[in-house]
C-alpha cells in the first residue's frame, strides 16, 4: 500500500533534484503530512482548492528511511505521518495533477 504526500508546485521545484525531500511542516510540526489513497481527494479539496497545479507524490512507506507513524487528525480520521525526510529512493512516481472542482 501506498502513501501520498501533496505538494504545491512551486515547492517541489525548489528541491535539489537527487536531494530527499522536507516539507516545511517538519520543521513546524515535526513531521510530513501523508495520505492514504482513499483520502487524497479530500485532502485535495479541502487544502489545495485554489491551486492550478499540485504534485503528488507517491511513497513506498518500505523504501522510507523515515519513521511512518499512523496518527488521528482533528477530524478523527488517521493519517500517515512522516517523521523525518522523504528519501528519494521512496518516491516511486511524482504526478502532476491539475486541479478542478465544481463549485
Amino acid at each position: 500500500m501506498l502513501i501520498y504526500h501533496v505538494v504545491k508546485e512551486h515547492e517541489w521545484k525548489l528541491c535539489e533534484v537527487g536531494e530527499d525531500y522536507e516539507a516545511e511542516s517538519l520543521h513546524t510540526e515535526g513531521f510530513i503530512h501523508c495520505s492514504f489513497q482513499y483520502q487524497l481527494e479530500d485532502v485535495l479539496r479541502r487544502y489545495f482548492a485554489n491551486e492550478q497545479e499540485v504534485i503528488i507524490l507517491h511513497i513506498n512507506p518500505f523504501l522510507l528511511r523515515s519513521e511512518i507513524i499512523v496518527e488521528p487528525a482533528t477530524n478523527g480520521e488517521f493519517y500517515p505521518h512522516v517523521y523525518g525526510r522523504i528519501n528519494r529512493s521512496a518516491i516511486i512516481k511524482v504526478e502532476e495533477r491539475t486541479i478542478f472542482f465544481d463549485a
